[in-house]
């Protein structure tokens, strides 16, 4: 009788050398998070990952959220004999479709086991075309491909496919970011792809009550919680900016108002940063996509904090973003029709190329500005997921 087991194969964490141990340690403490709850047991060795004893029933949803972890490259669910060749043998024919093309491919990490791997695949390919002789060989393009992993130990695994997971670091390893998430599209796809390098995230949502409604609020923390398939230890904090947009609204000219409204989160970001050992703040901007995302709007929106500000997606456009949106999950939530902060008191012809003496003379014109920005800080609400 065959084992069915998960193989599991990590990424560009073989890359860092003496620093090795780091990574690998806490990615195999993510993978015990993930899996967390279902009957499983997890074997950890030299290259490989293997999920053993669990339930067939729970096969689906372990690769599901194995596909989730940061830092995994695929998965493949195998088989399991030892280093008998007729066993190995039996395994591949069982395996291998009765029609079609094929080729068997073989990996052999143990270096004592007595044929290489062009003797292994010679064999067992002879006696699967000998078992079943419908089949052909193709070594480019075959349809079903038998790969034999030999390993230390007396392990002999055989699969035919390999999934892909999510690639990057190992969530934990990169510091934590200060996530700035609002209901749109962009937001959710930046945090995902800083934390596929490892960051570990803080989201912040800034809301309008009662200029927003409290559904566009609950749709933000929708969000926060897809993204959390893929940042187990993601926090979420909501501000509200309703007080500081209605100053600006009255003193300030209109066309200001959304560069006016973009610093003022910038420093209230930069303070819930500071309070919740964040190193640096994430948002959504894509150069050029909207007036608040041209360079010299970057450019007076950046000048109000001292820390990093990361924008993973400045260079991509909107088809690139929702591709991602959609492959994790977040485009259907984003594309409900609430609006968020930005759309309360949108001018009708907002400034594209604002300046910075210009932009600091219009917030001297609003009264109690450092007092009103202090209570949205102070009022900051935590948001269980």
């Amino acid at each position: 009788m065959f084992d069915n087991v998960i193989l599991i194969r990590y990424g560009e964490v073989y890359l860092k050398g003496k620093n090795f141990s780091y990574f690998e340690n806490i990615l195999k403490d993510n993978i015990r998070e993930k899996l967390n709850g279902i009957g499983c047991k997890l074997y950890f060795g030299r290259g490989r990952y293997v999920v053993k004893e669990y339930g067939e029933s729970d096969e689906l949803e372990i690769i599901r959220r194995l596909k989730q972890v940061f830092g995994l490259h695929s998965v493949s669910v195998a088989r399991r004999c030892g280093y008998d060749l007729e066993e190995i043998v039996a395994l591949a024919v069982e395996m291998t479709p009765d029609i079609g093309s094929f080729r068997v491919t073989a990996h052999r990490s143990y270096k004592k086991y007595p044929l290489d791997s062009l003797q292994i695949n010679m064999k067992i390919g002879e006696r699967i075309l000998a078992a079943k002789p419908n089949l052909s060989v193709d070594l480019h393009s075959p349809q079903t491909t038998i790969n034999i992993d030999i390993r230390e130990g007396g392990d002999v695994y055989v699969y035919t496919d390999a999934l892909t997971c999510a690639g990057g670091m190992p969530s934990g390893t990169a510091g934590k970011g200060l996530l700035l998430l609002s209901g749109g599209i962009d937001s959710p796809v930046a945090g995902y792809m800083m934390a596929k390098r490892g960051m570990e995230l803080t989201a912040l949502h800034f809301h309008s009550y009662p200029y927003t409604s409290q559904a566009a609020k609950e749709k933000a923390c929708d969000l926060a919680r897809i993204l959390s398939d893929y940042c187990p230890s993601l926090k979420m904090h909501c501000v509200s900016l309703t007080k500081i947009q209605e100053a600006i609204h009255k003193y300030c000219k209109p066309n200001y108002m959304i560069t006016l409204v973009r610093r003022a989160m910038m420093r209230i970001a930069q303070a819930v940063s500071k309070e919740h050992g964040c190193g640096c703040i994430i948002n959504g901007e894509s150069l050029g996509q909207v007036a608040s995302q041209t360079l010299e709007s970057i450019t007076v929106t950046n000048a109000v904090v001292d820390m990093p500000v990361f924008r993973p997606l400045i260079g991509m456009d909107k088809d690139e973003i929702i591709a991602i949106s959609e492959k994790i999950g977040t485009f259907k939530k984003s594309i409900e029709p609430y609006d968020d902060c930005c759309t309360v008191f949108l001018p009708e012809f907002p400034l594209i190329k604002p300046t910075m003496e210009k932009v600091e003379e219009q917030e001297h014109f609003i009264r109690d500005y450092d007092e009103l920005i202090a209570t949205a800080i102070s009022e900051a609400e935590p948001i269980e997921l």
